[in-house]
């Protein structure tokens, strides 16, 4: 979701912010560590998610901070985007809000792992069932590659007895050369109880890091024509999506 790179030490920043001199450069580095925050803020021109444009072709404007617990693996965030299919479902809301947590580390041989729970939260949604959906996941990696799976403890996304939904998640993440990476992902989402609604979607990119910011282009597609917009347009299409990002 977010690249977490720049960090701020809150020890640090409390020490400024009460007016403390004097602290030893090891302590501040300690420190600076075990905690870690960052924010990130970031443009796109198709808000895609699990292949399903979220703006309807649109661009959205995202960001969110993340913690970490360096120590222990331990992390939370919250993120957000401007989003339209809620209001095109005939829902109430144009925000997503996500807050997550959870904790990543290494089994060794190269294996690691991150394991959590997300909620995706749309305010005064309007849905007779809400859209509100808490997942679940697990993660392993090896070198640039990842394979996880997400599983919906409630309704999914407002779709009535739907929970016991799940995603799966295949991909890679491989560096061509400093700053650049490829970016592979196939997926597969799961409607429990809705066949009819389940599919797979695809995504081949690149993401430059230019240190100031960071520039990713994709293509993207679902194979589903179930899923449309009031236009009549499938939100699966084709498609190629332009995110500029910052973290900081």
């Amino acid at each position: 979701m977010k690249n977490l790179t720049t960090k701020l030490s809150l020890a640090a920043a409390l020490s400024i912010a009460l007016g403390t001199v004097g602290a030893p450069v090891a302590h501040a580095a300690e420190a600076a560590a075990v905690h870690t925050v960052t924010g990130n803020i970031a443009l796109t021109s198709d808000y895609r998610y699990r292949g399903l444009t979220q703006s309807r072709f649109e661009p959205a404007l995202q960001g969110g901070a993340d913690y970490t617990h360096t120590p222990t693996g331990l992390y939370a965030g919250v993120w957000a985007s401007t989003i339209k299919w809620v209001k095109d479902a005939g829902g109430d809301t144009n925000v997503e809000i996500d807050l997550y947590g959870g904790k990543r580390g290494e089994f060794g041989g190269g294996i690691s792992y991150d394991a959590g729970v997300l909620y995706y939260a749309y305010p005064s949604n309007g849905f007779s069932d809400s859209a509100n959906t808490l997942e679940i996941y697990g993660q392993l990696g090896y070198g640039p590659g990842y394979i996880k799976y997400s599983h919906a403890t409630t309704n999914l996304f407002g779709t009535a007895d739907s929970k016991g939904s799940g995603y799966l998640d295949i991909g890679a993440n491989v560096e061509l050369a400093t700053g650049l990476v490829l970016n592979l992902h196939a997926g597969h989402q799961r409607v429990e109880n809705y066949s009819a609604l389940s599919y797979s979607d695809y995504k081949v990119g690149v993401t430059k890091d230019f240190g100031f910011m960071s520039v990713a282009l994709a293509a993207v597609k679902a194979n589903t024509d179930v899923f449309v917009t009031p236009q009549g347009k499938n939100m699966g299409k084709s498609g190629v999506v332009l995110t500029i990002s910052k973290t900081f």
